[in-house]
């Protein structure tokens, strides 16, 4: 913006700078009016003015700290199968529980509230083998079926059933696409 700071008295009366023939006066609404026009239009890619975008008082404005900082939705057209995804997470979830697989290795898929969950029961498990002298290892278990469900855009609720020698179990996973790819936000080992 222009701004105009008269410092000192002088002998041109105050109506002469809004005068029509005053050259300043010319040259200060241009510049406005270019400001305005620049302020208020956007251009598109071929180069042709768009229809005016409309202005915001950004100091009236309410703002959401998260909603420009946290973590940002991403829709499921820009992101890949997530049957595979769940798949993956399925077997590391239940070697991490047997004690084979270590839990940051899977932080960066799953969100804190469900690392924490993860890590509750990774410390239950540590402490029943611990009881019962059972070493850690690494179990043997085949995927069998696969169901994704897709309710909303940018979500997927899973279940996968791991078939092992003993039992099979069934993993409920729900993942939600989160700054360009898909995380947990929910697991639930039945």
């Amino acid at each position: 913006m222009l701004f105009y700071l008269r410092t000192s008295h002088s002998a041109v009366p105050d109506n002469a700078l809004q005068e029509e023939h005053n050259p300043t006066f010319f040259q200060r609404k241009t510049i406005m009016s270019a400001l305005h026009s620049t302020a208020t239009t956007s251009k598109t890619q071929s180069g042709a003015i768009d229809s005016p975008r409309p202005r915001v008082n950004t100091r009236k404005a309410d703002f959401i700290e998260e909603d420009f900082f946290g973590p940002q939705p991403t829709s499921s057209k820009s992101l890949p199968d997530p049957k595979v995804l769940a798949e993956n997470l399925a077997r590391c979830v239940l070697e991490i529980l047997s004690g084979a697989r270590d839990l940051e290795q899977i932080a960066r898929w799953v969100t804190d509230d469900v690392h924490r969950v993860l890590l509750t029961r990774v410390h239950v498990a540590t402490r029943a083998r611990a009881l019962k002298k059972i070493p850690a290892h690494r179990p043997s278990f085949s995927i069998g079926s696969t169901t994704v469900c897709q309710p909303a855009d940018g979500v997927a609720e899973c279940c996968v059933v791991l078939h092992g020698k003993a039992r099979s179990r069934s993993i409920a996973i729900r993942l939600e696409g989160l700054d360009g790819r898909w995380r947990a936000t929910a697991i639930h080992v039945l």
